[in-house]
């Protein structure tokens, strides 16, 4: 706002917006008391004090999210798997999933980058002001399997219930028994149609009988998330175990590097 337009009825009633936004009763009681020059002084304090408690709420959702470290889309190299919809994957990054309520399945075999993906997505979607939680299946799981008391119980769905996005991360690594299959669908069935999940997993959905064995509700689970949902699938090689390789390269060129500058004599005999 410009504080030498505030003769403007419609940039007082904006900046009488922002106090109001800002919850600041106390200035607001006593609005038809402030002079022009009060108002470009208050004008200037209350942008700073929006900038402010953005990046104070923007540190907060990243706190909250759980998101850890991961590399982000601008370093994902695109031509290492075999598979994968990239535009599908960018489209994600545009969120409409989340004014939608739909879900995001990310399907492929370990080390193809759907961690990294899930993890960029989320990261997104905190920046643009949405709240976020992102876990592991088993972290998620066996905290709730571990909790006896039905009222913690209940407070501890709601937590996994009411971020607008939940990524859970490595669904398949681990088998678990029915009372985890339940917990999930429960918390899936919370969030269906309300709330945005993202789903990572190295199995695709006719193999997660074997994630739950014997569970009854693994298909209605299944049924739930990929009712409104983008199954993108990325198939290839471990870019993990790519990057090990590489690694252990680099090592050896340079040990023998070193080799060649403390045995010059050595080197020279061989030639």
């Amino acid at each position: 706002m410009n504080p030498d337009n505030l003769k403007q009825p419609l940039l007082i009633d904006t900046l009488k917006q922002q106090a109001l936004d800002l919850s600041l009763h106390g200035l607001l009681a006593h609005w038809e008391e402030l002079t022009e020059e009060q108002l470009r002084w208050i004008a200037c304090w209350l942008e700073r004090e929006e900038i402010e408690r953005s990046r104070r709420g923007l540190e907060r959702r990243l706190r909250n999210a759980r998101i850890g470290r991961f590399k982000p889309m601008a370093d994902f190299d695109w031509d290492w798997p075999k598979q994968i919809d990239r535009n599908a994957i960018m489209d994600s990054m545009g969120l409409s999933f989340i004014t939608e309520a739909s879900n995001i399945i990310l399907v492929g075999p370990n080390g193809v980058g759907k961690s990294t993906v899930a993890q960029n997505i989320a990261h997104y979607s905190v920046v643009q002001g949405h709240t976020v939680l992102f876990t592991s299946a088993a972290q998620m799981l066996n905290e709730l399997a571990a909790i006896d008391s039905d009222m913690a119980l209940r407070r501890k769905l709601r937590f996994y219930s009411q971020p607008a996005v939940l990524a859970i991360d490595e669904v398949g690594y681990l088998s678990y028994g029915n009372r985890h299959a339940d917990l999930l669908f429960e918390v899936i069935n919370r969030r269906y149609e309300k709330k945005s999940t993202i789903i990572t997993t190295n199995k695709p959905f006719a193999q997660w009988g074997e994630v739950f064995p014997n569970a009854a509700c693994v298909v209605s689970l299944i049924d739930r998330l990929i009712h409104h949902a983008e199954i993108i699938s990325i198939d290839g090689d471990s870019y993990r175990m790519k990057e090990a390789k590489e690694r252990t390269e680099r090592r050896k060129q340079k040990r023998k590097a070193n080799n060649q500058k403390t045995n010059p004599q050595t080197e020279a005999s061989k030639l």
